[in-house]
């Protein structure tokens, strides 16, 4: 019995990186896009240094991501990886940039279908009874100042999430598959290599082996419905609709909180109350990826 399915859109997605496959390649682009990423975050922040004086209250402010201004400039800075990426793959793979993306004329309408769909089931899960969350919800931004940055937020969140998408289920998978067919190693590593990125001992404690843990299984299933639907598209989608119900509508108020509407009633510090809900976020995210896979079937 076969353990994966079989995905013939997978090819249109890898097409583009057949020509130059090889594997001391992609390592040679990994390392040349991380220095370029690691020169372009320090003029970043030199530049962020200058603009506010060198101020320690900011510092600690842009690290929590506590309020609007912090929470732009962490969002935007994720440009930059998409920025190296795009530069290294016309660089050293001779092919655009834009095309670890996949076919544009897949990517586009699957992406609006896979979030039109997400969005359906948003709706039907706020009008299910609710849950108790250990309190109330705690408002953060005024409705009327949060409907006005709305426009900005969703643009600062897509660039954070394409980054993501764009060098592990585009450059990593692209690459990978398009030297190895098993997706032992297409799916898998670069989920493993997006589940460390998102190991974080000091500030999750306790509950950071599940939130890595978490992050893997994402990944895996970000990485299936790319090999599916033969880009990027239904990936961004998921992605962009999890992120912004995270961070822009309910998020924890000791991290990443500064754009959300509502904070809840628990922090990251708060490790019995947030491991308890770690598994309804885990259903949501299953959830979404099955709803992915309806919409792609449409």
């Amino acid at each position: 019995m076969r353990f994966w399915p079989d995905y013939p859109m997978h090819a249109l997605h890898i097409a583009a990186a057949r020509p130059k496959p090889e594997i001391w390649r992609m390592i040679l682009g990994v390392v040349l896009m991380v220095a370029l990423y690691i020169s372009l975050a320090l003029v970043y922040q030199q530049v962020i240094v200058i603009a506010t004086d060198g101020s320690g209250a900011f510092a600690r402010e842009l690290r929590a991501g506590s309020t609007p201004r912090a929470m732009y400039l962490l969002l935007f800075s994720f440009g930059l990886i998409s920025v190296a990426v795009f530069s290294i793959v016309q660089l050293l793979h001779q092919r655009s940039g834009i095309s670890v993306l996949g076919p544009l004329l897949l990517l586009v309408p699957q992406f609006f279908r896979v979030t039109g769909i997400l969005v359906v089931l948003g709706i039907a899960i706020l009008v299910l009874p609710p849950y108790e969350l250990g309190g109330p919800l705690v408002p953060n931004l005024a409705p009327g100042y949060w409907t006005l940055l709305l426009p900005l937020s969703l643009v600062a969140v897509f660039i954070q999430i394409s980054a993501e998408e764009i060098f592990f289920r585009g450059y990593l998978q692209q690459q990978l598959a398009a030297r190895f067919r098993s997706p032992w190693v297409w799916m898998v590593l670069p989920s493993a290599l997006f589940a460390i990125g998102h190991y974080q001992p000091e500030e999750a404690g306790q509950n950071a082996v599940l939130i890595t843990l978490w992050a893997g299984v994402f990944g895996m299933l970000m990485a299936d419905l790319t090999a599916r639907a033969g880009s990027l598209g239904p990936a961004l989608a998921v992605h962009f609709v999890n992120n912004v119900t995270a961070i822009l509508i309910t998020s924890l108020p000791d991290s990443l909180g500064g754009l959300a509407l509502f904070h809840t009633p628990f922090g990251m510090a708060d490790t019995q109350a947030l491991r308890a809900w770690l598994p309804v976020d885990f259903a949501v995210m299953l959830t979404s990826w099955l709803a992915a896979r309806v919409a792609l079937r449409r």
